[in-house]
């Protein structure tokens, strides 16, 4: 069983360790911290090799069984679980029900099943089939079977209502049978926090999942609210505050730096990495300053500005920048840089000044720009290597800066970022 122990608090930020994870008991997990994102049980356009030339992996990996479920069969005939069969096997696997990137279609839970859609389309599961590919997928942390489609059903009372009492019935008949699996009652269980944007409904569901024998809580469906931001941050605080303290508190699908932040402030523990991923999709490098007492000799380099305003004041590269309409920038947040962009053409720097990653060390903007308007394989590979090392050691930064009493200069900074 894991156990989180915490070491210091600001306001309701939590820094500390979860630790006795593992078959030997002997990995932790940093808070706040994040999880490896993968896609099918394997990193996006990494190969295991790549992979370990990323500093600050996290010790666990998550997977979903959105990406899975079709596969049963197989795993049931390999007999040795998905870490093994994706070589993943030196890692802790936490599995969700949805990938973060690609949330389910909603309409389609009912009081006996919830929906998935794999590549092959849509599979329906009973609280028996979901133990049934736990049984195969060999996990260590499970994310227990939940309706948590009420957001994008538009949030009414009543079914907010019907999504709670769905979630707490799947709960109890996963937990009942997982205690009769020799193979599953004794792995971690993650109970979720549903109710949609009303607080009354969600508040009712901490209060009855904590009831729970439950080693966690995810906090589900924030990523698709409707609700305004500073709404969904205090609906966020009323969950955190009816959760024991003794328990990690998860969320999935928020990412963007300062979103992150704000929820680290109201007693979120830990995130997916499904942000970097998503960056890297649009060709983007994620590009931010996230030292909160950065060292003088390389201060200069370090803050460099996210969008090099300064080159962008010259007219003829910001008309380059801005009307080239293959780029989408409807997505594109104020973390990140996006290398399709013509200016980068001639731009030999690294993707970020005194980044570490194998990117940055070997290869420039220019190189990255050219791969991408080459629709070259290498580019996704190298954008995915520094996205990934970045957000790692944006996660570092921030349990250093609370370690230090900092947390709130870092948080300054990075919103200065998003305005």
């Amino acid at each position: 069983m894991m156990k989180l122990t915490i070491s210091a608090v600001t306001g309701r930020a939590r820094l500390g360790v979860i630790t006795s994870l593992g078959q030997t008991g002997e990995k932790t997990l940093e808070v706040p911290g994040c999880l490896l994102y993968t896609r099918t049980a394997s990193a996006p356009h990494l190969t295991h090799d790549t992979l370990q030339s990323i500093a600050g992996i996290p010790p666990v990996t998550h997977v979903s069984l959105s990406t899975l479920a079709e596969h049963q069969e197989v795993l049931e005939e390999y007999k040795d679980g998905i870490g093994k069969f994706a070589g993943l096997s030196d890692t802790l696997l936490y599995c969700s029900i949805t990938d973060p990137v690609t949330p389910n279609p909603p309409g389609y839970n009912t009081n006996k099943t919830v929906s998935v859609w794999g590549s092959g389309g849509r599979l329906e599961l009973t609280p028996q089939k979901f133990i049934t590919l736990q049984s195969a997928l060999k996990v260590d942390w499970i994310q227990c079977l939940s309706d948590g489609e009420v957001m994008a059903e538009g949030g009414s009372r009543k079914r907010a209502k019907k999504s709670v009492d769905r979630s707490l019935a799947f709960l109890d008949e996963c937990l009942k049978l997982m205690s009769e699996n020799e193979a599953l009652k004794q792995k971690v269980v993650i109970g979720a926090i549903e109710g949609g944007d009303l607080q009354e409904e969600r508040l009712r569901s901490a209060q009855e999942t904590a009831k729970r024998p439950v080693s966690g809580f995810l906090l589900d469906g924030f990523q698709g609210s409707s609700a305004s931001p500073e709404a969904k941050l205090n609906l966020i605080s009323a969950v955190t505050a009816e959760l024991p303290e003794d328990k990690p508190r998860f969320i999935n699908g928020i990412g963007r730096p300062d979103e992150v932040m704000d929820c680290i402030e109201r007693g979120v523990d830990v995130f997916d990495s499904s942000f970097p991923y998503e960056v890297t999709e649009r060709g983007c490098a994620l590009c931010f300053t996230h030292q909160y007492q950065p060292d003088p000799e390389t201060a200069g380099e370090n803050q460099r500005p996210v969008f090099d305003k300064e080159e962008l004041s010259n007219g003829e590269k910001n008309e380059e920048s801005s009307e080239d309409p293959e780029i989408d920038r409807s997505n594109i947040t104020s973390y990140e840089i996006c290398l399709k962009e013509k200016r980068f053409r001639e731009d030999f720097g690294p993707l970020l000044p005194g980044c570490t990653c194998y990117c940055c060390r070997h290869h420039s903007r220019a190189y990255v720009h050219h791969l991408l308007t080459s629709k070259e394989l290498l580019a996704g590979i190298l954008l995915m290597v520094h996205n990934f090392q970045q957000y790692f050691s944006f996660f570092r930064s921030v349990r250093e800066a609370m370690s230090a009493g900092k947390f709130h200069d870092l948080k300054q900074k990075i919103r200065r970022r998003s305005s």
